[in-house]
């Protein structure tokens, strides 16, 4: 077993923070890759954070109201290294690497955005994220 750390990412141009809205689990839960974790609110959106990977949660920070800075630690979840090595993939372009995952974010209408641009996915390749609709 091993423990990976997960910290709140940056969630859009220059946010700097996040309000913890809800935690939609709780220490001792199993989780699968990208299950809702939590929802938290930026000063423009409120975004609904996926766990990046398999596992058990041993400990959340910050409680809903609680602001919580880029960068801190958000969840740790105990993974099985040997599960997570086994259903790696198995190709991997020589010289980079890239993660992809899914996020929800929910836009009020008053920004006057179109739904499609309401939803899409990001693959991280090293930084900045590429994200698509």
């Amino acid at each position: 077993m091993s423990r990976y750390v997960f910290k709140l990412p940056d969630l859009g141009e220059g946010t700097v923070e996040a309000e913890i809205v809800g935690w939609r689990v709780k220490p001792g839960d199993v989780v699968a890759e990208d299950d809702v974790v939590v929802e938290v609110m930026t000063e423009k959106a409120a975004v609904e954070v996926p766990a990046p990977v398999s596992g058990r949660v041993v400990s959340t920070t910050g409680a809903p109201g609680d602001m919580v800075p880029v960068g801190t630690e958000l969840i740790v979840l105990e993974t099985d290294a040997a599960g997570a090595a086994a259903t790696a993939p198995a190709t991997k372009r020589s010289g980079s690497s890239t993660n992809t995952s899914t996020l929800t974010v929910v836009v009020p209408s008053s920004f006057g955005l179109s739904k499609r641009f309401a939803t899409g996915s990001c693959t991280k390749k090293g930084a900045p994220s590429i994200c698509r609709p």
